[in-house]
């Protein structure tokens, strides 16, 4: 496994992100309904997934972790986290990590 880099094919990649608001204050999302992240391929098409707490939500932090078939091709790639409450619904800002190739 490297040390800072993403595989083709990799599982057990662990994603983590920080939910904030546009003042850049952290979101408690215990009463979140609905917790994804949004992978977007090089290719365009997407992989919506559901994400967890990484502790008790209180923190504003979700994870996910990759499943055989998620990372499934290189190159850029697209993260996005999306949240649902009561009284509306965010997706964050969008971040790029890059997918690199194996040698087998």
């Amino acid at each position: 496994m490297g040390a800072n880099e993403i595989r083709k094919n990799d599982v057990g990649t662990v994603f983590t992100g920080t939910i904030r608001d546009s003042d850049n204050n952290i979101v408690d999302l215990v009463t979140a309904i609905t917790k994804q992240i949004i992978l977007l391929r090089p290719d365009g098409t997407d992989l919506t997934a559901d994400a967890t707490f990484y502790t008790d939500g209180t923190d504003g932090v979700l994870t996910y972790t990759t499943q055989s078939g998620d990372l499934n091709m290189c190159g850029k790639w697209r993260i996005q986290w999306y949240v649902t409450f009561s009284v509306g619904s965010w997706k964050t800002d969008i971040k790029t990590f890059k997918v690199y190739d194996n040698l087998t």
